[in-house]
């Protein structure tokens, strides 16, 4: 096996079971992995230095190909209703085929840490087929320093072979496509799809199953931290504001997506961002924009320009979900540590395309757990194949494809956490306002950064409330700088009958899909839930 690069000779690919490469490439750095992939055709590079990248059928994740084994250690505690099951000798048997499939390939490695926190991080190794994926990760997680190479001992390890084309019958799976996670073992196999953001999901899995037993919070968010050292926390699904409203100019950017929080505060998972790209723009996100145009950033499924190889950003033709992944340094304000203090507020994002929220409400901690357990927003068209009009989407604590165990544990963890450090907590609506989506607007972005700066930096506390009809929360009755209607949903709208309409529907849907939890919360949550009769 010939080997390039540098790595911990007594912990090489045979560790976990790789025989007969033709040849690994230990720990390459960008320079390398463009010249690689493009040799191999790949990527491609495009205006600026970026390289890009199509991931063919998969355009995103398969949250129903993923699998857990299900064994003593998670027996009894992980959410099965939530997770697919394996068991240990189909775990065993796809193993084995995936070290049989790599065989006579050059496979590409990379040594990496998931976790700023010393006390929490996991020391994780990922072997790749493909270059381009190798720059990926490399992108994605905390590089450790050159010098720790040598002495690299895997905690985790992820083996992803796009090529590999599982067998229900044979492995227990559900079709080609497979991603299985051995929390005994600490493995991670991925087969069957060339989405990149399999293997970053993969260890924030992990790191959800293995934190809470701990007493760290493993959160679905963004951070940033103000200059007094104030820390902000961005919990959001897909597509509400996560990664755009964390980029802030005047405040230090922690992370975009993947967070713990411990005794002595929050730490970021990841080295790297993964920020959505499609209809991006240079005055809107400058920062995120930035990163495009520079050497070491991955594009995943861009429409470019075949002569000027000048990116697209408007194109969906491809798919929504364009991403770009870059180091977290690329940012300018970026943290140098990816650590920071206790949070002081938490930001809960929804895009709510039927309309009725408001842009900006507070929560109590009943209700702030409330919220995080429906982890609410909405699709629209376009987004997803099939989908014409606003759809409910409720992914508990904000990402339920990566929490491993049952809701309540996060939940609970939370909500402790709130109390103990009397976090403010507030319910931040990026989606439409004056009418569902196709009849009114999107909410104004800069009437989002204003009321997120007034709660930010405490003016918004001292400000007048209303409580909310529908919902019950405490609303903000004046802020300066917006507009007072658009603090009214009703206001916006001008059929008032369609939004009492469209209101009384979405507080259904919350209610009904709240009932799941209702035997695992305290009475003081149940009793959080919108009631529609609040308005009749």
């Amino acid at each position: 096996m010939e080997t390039i690069g540098v790595f911990n000779s007594a912990q090489g690919a045979e560790a976990i079971g790789l025989r007969n490469l033709k040849k690994v490439f230990w720990n390459l750095e960008a320079p390398a992995l463009y010249e690689q992939s493009l040799v191999r055709g790949e990527t491609q590079l495009v205006k600026g230095g970026a390289l890009l990248a199509e991931t063919g059928v998969h355009t995103g994740r398969s949250p129903k190909d993923k699998f857990v084994v299900r064994d003593e250690t998670t027996e009894n505690t992980v959410w099965w209703d939530n997770s697919g099951a394996i068991s240990p000798g189909q775990f065993d048997t796809l193993l084995e085929d995936f070290l049989a499939h790599a065989e006579g390939r050059e496979l590409f490695a990379q040594d990496l840490q998931g976790g700023a926190d010393p006390s929490y991080r996991v020391k994780t190794r990922v072997f790749t087929e493909y270059a381009w994926h190798s720059l990926f990760i490399r992108n994605l997680l905390i590089r450790p320093e050159r010098g720790e190479l040598k002495s690299f001992v895997p905690e985790l390890t992820i083996i992803d072979l796009p090529s590999f084309r599982a067998d229900p019958a044979r492995h227990g799976c559900r079709s080609e496509t497979v991603i299985a996670c051995d929390f005994t073992r600490k493995i991670v196999l991925i087969g069957g799809t060339s989405y990149a953001g399999e293997m970053k999901k993969s260890v924030f899995s992990y790191l959800n199953f293995s934190l809470p037993p701990q007493n760290v919070m493993p959160m679905h968010c963004s951070a940033n931290v103000g200059h007094g050292g104030d820390v902000a926390v961005f919990f959001g699904l897909s597509g509400t504001g996560k990664t755009t409203l964390s980029a802030d100019p005047d405040r230090i950017l922690l992370g975009d997506d993947e967070h713990g929080w411990g005794p002595y505060g929050v730490f970021n998972f990841e080295g790297g961002c993964y920020a959505k790209t499609i209809r991006l723009s240079r005055e809107a996100e400058p920062e995120i924009f930035a990163t495009t145009e520079r050497f070491g950033t991955v594009l995943e499924n861009v429409t470019v320009d075949p002569i000027t190889r000048e990116p697209n950003f408007d194109d969906a033709s491809k798919t929504e979900n364009t991403r770009c992944a870059y180091p977290l340094d690329f940012i300018p304000n970026a943290s140098t540590t990816g650590r920071a203090g206790i949070p002081k507020n938490i930001v809960m994002l929804t895009c709510d395309a039927f309309g009725v929220l408001p842009p900006i409400a507070k929560l109590t901690p009943a209700e702030a757990m409330y919220h995080f357990l429906s982890g609410y927003t909405a699709k629209v068209a376009g987004t997803e194949k099939g989908v014409k009009d606003p759809e409910a989407t409720f992914s508990t604590c904000f990402g339920s494809p990566f929490m491993p165990r049952h809701p309540s544990a996060y939940g609970n963890l939370l909500r402790d956490l709130i109390a103990k450090h009397h976090v403010d907590c507030w319910l931040v609506n990026t989606g439409w306002t004056g009418g569902q989506y196709g009849t009114g607007r999107r909410m104004p972005i800069r009437v989002t950064r204003r009321l997120l700066t007034a709660a930010l930096d405490g003016s918004l506390s001292r400000a007048d409330f209303r409580r909310d009809p529908y919902f019950g929360f405490a609303v903000p009755t004046s802020v300066p700088g917006v507009e007072p209607h658009i603090l009214y949903p009703v206001k916006t709208w001008q059929d008032k009958a369609a939004f009492a309409h469209s209101a009384k529907r979405l507080v259904e849907m919350f209610n009904e899909n709240f009932k799941r939890f209702e035997a695992h919360v305290d009475a003081d949550v149940r009793a959080a839930a919108p009631q529609s009769s609040l308005a009749a």
